[in-house]
């Protein structure tokens, strides 16, 4: 009864997030993601119980089958969802919590050569948009989102949102947005902000510049000889 009920939390979970959806027996034929979820559980279990050989054939046989590649050591939670999937990898030692959205293309990957903890942790809530990639043993913290094409290799906060190459927290410990909120077309642009930025001080630094030239000029006018007045250097100089 266990194994249904997580079935039936991994269908209404693609009807949650997927607007396409339409039917569950749809959903159940037709989701690469899903299957990949499903083929995931059964190598794991395989990894777990010390048939590592098995596991990794399993996995293969999604790969081929899905485009989707997880690897059976790999830790993940409930109601995951991968959205179209293609492309999608996730490591070793990779730990992804419950309710996390995934995109296809996505990258959890390793950049260590020792057999340790070298893969991402992606906490609860998170949303990884298509093409990101999360590289090494870094922590994505509860409710954040990573935009398209990013590229993290340091930890991301809590609800932040995460952009660029390499990438940057723009928001972190803000307000708790839905991750399905983010409009992966309206990406807030760091780079941009920066010049923006620095082009307003400019700006500020001109208008003080130009204070100060009006405030020398009217100096400069008042100690300049009045009319008829003859300057002290203007004096002949006695030889």
């Amino acid at each position: 009864m266990a194994i249904l009920a997580r079935i039936r939390e991994d269908i209404q979970a693609v009807f949650e997030r997927d607007p396409a959806a339409r039917t569950t027996l749809e959903v159940v034929l037709t989701y690469p993601g899903l299957h990949a979820i499903w083929a995931h559980r059964f190598s794991h279990w395989l990894w777990e119980h010390r048939l590592k050989l098995l596991g990794r054939l399993v996995s293969e046989f999604c790969r081929w089958t899905t485009g989707i590649e997880v690897h059976p050591g790999a830790t993940v939670g409930r109601r995951l969802f991968i959205d179209h999937g293609m492309g999608v990898v996730i490591g070793e030692t990779a730990e992804i919590g419950d309710d996390v959205l995934i995109y296809q293309g996505v990258t959890l990957g390793g950049t260590s050569l020792k057999k340790e903890k070298r893969h991402p942790t992606i906490e609860d809530h998170v949303m990884i948009s298509a093409g990101a990639a999360v590289i090494g043993p870094v922590r994505i913290g509860r409710g954040s989102r990573i935009g398209a094409g990013a590229v993290v290799v340091s930890d991301a906060p809590a609800y932040s949102t995460v952009v660029g190459i390499p990438g940057k927290v723009i928001e972190g410990e803000s307000a708790r947005q839905d991750v399905l909120e983010l409009e992966h077309r309206k990406l807030p642009d760091p780079v941009a902000r920066a010049i923006n930025q620095l082009v307003d001080r400019i700006n500020r630094m001109n208008v003080r510049l130009a204070e100060v030239e009006e405030r020398q000029d009217c100096l400069e006018d008042k100690l300049a000889p009045a009319d008829g007045q003859v300057s002290g250097d203007s004096l002949p100089k006695d030889k």
